[in-house]
């Protein structure tokens, strides 16, 4: 049998192209092949409608392992940030310092209480409190009407000073009544509040407290509640804080609890209450939250003084430690 003639022997290819480099292996034929066979192989996935990024996705998952990592940990935040606005805020103490007549005092009685900035006492009360500029920003929305901005409902937010201490409460500034105060969500389902960024004190983790409620016109009593929680600050911006005048005995208070061992945040490390926050020292903070409540289930931290006892001792951080679920 005669042997056909070499100039009849078909060259190599490769989906349809000759290779560039016939005695070589198809992962080393250069860039320029690489790059069409890409581009061919995008093409034909936008056919089926996987679209460009599939290519890429794909190509990082197989050629880079730290680009695949990277990838994951953007799929990981996404799934965090789609549970905590899909799952109800969870439910917490209202702790021994409400002010919503659950326990003694009821500011939510008073005119006036309905106010964006909290800083200052109102009614007969003159006192203001210091510390870093603060907005707190909540977004509420209602999961039994899938997720949507809860507007109307009303907002209760009450926090510590900068030296730990809870107006009418705590020694000394039991006729004060600042550091609370009530919002109306906007069409947003939203509620901003002026305020102050919040001491560390002896035995929690640095917090703000809300409680939301069907409308303005139910504030005054705390079985129309829809939620009770508390907001996590997050430690990079509590150190940060904590660093500048007034705030000293919060220092050593921080070194001394984490999320994980709080008495509030401990079951899950705060992962559904962990504000985000932007700004700085001068020109303030601004913390967020999203809050997702649920009208058809029913919260138990509301008029539940949460262990009782006294307020923080008079100095606040400095002081006795507050009662457990403060």
């Amino acid at each position: 049998m005669n042997a056909r003639p070499t100039d009849d022997i078909s060259p190599p290819t490769y989906e349809g192209r000759r290779l560039p480099k016939p005695d070589e292996e198809l992962v080393d034929q250069g860039l320029q092949f690489d790059v069409v066979t890409i581009v061919s192989r995008r093409n034909a996935l936008r056919l089926f409608g996987l679209g460009a990024s599939a290519v890429g996705l794909a190509a990082c998952g197989a050629t880079d392992g730290s680009t695949s990592a990277g990838s994951g940990a953007s799929a990981s935040s996404t799934s965090s940030t789609s549970g905590s606005t899909s799952t109800e805020i969870p439910d917490e103490t209202a702790g021994p310092y409400p002010g919503d007549g659950s326990n003694g005092a009821d500011v939510l009685e008073q005119s006036g209480v309905v106010r964006q900035d909290i800083r200052s006492s109102f009614g007969g009360a003159t006192g203001t409190a210091e510390g870093v500029p603060m907005t707190l920003e909540l977004t509420v929305t209602d999961l039994a009407n899938d997720g949507a901005p809860f507007a109307g409902v009303a907002v209760y937010v009450w926090h510590c000073d900068r030296e730990g201490r809870y107006s009418l409460y705590s020694d000394g500034i039991t006729g004060e009544n600042y550091l609370r105060g009530v919002q109306v969500a906007d069409g947003s389902g939203v509620v901003r509040f002026t305020s102050i960024f919040p001491a560390c004190y002896s035995g929690r983790w640095p917090h703000i407290h809300f409680e939301v409620y069907p409308d303005q016109a139910s504030i005054t009593d705390t079985a129309n509640l829809v939620a009770t929680s508390q907001v996590a600050l997050p430690q990079s911006t509590c150190e940060t804080v904590y660093a500048t005048d007034g705030y000293s005995a919060s220092v050593a208070n921080l070194q001394q609890v984490s999320l994980t061992s709080d008495n509030v945040f401990g079951d899950d490390g705060g992962a559904r209450q962990l504000a985000t926050v932007s700004g700085d020292v001068t020109s303030g903070y601004t913390v967020s939250l999203t809050v997702p409540v649920d009208t058809r289930t029913t919260t138990t931290g509301g008029g539940a003084p949460g262990g009782g006892g006294g307020a923080p001792g008079g100095g606040g951080p400095g002081g006795a430690p507050p009662t457990q679920g403060t």
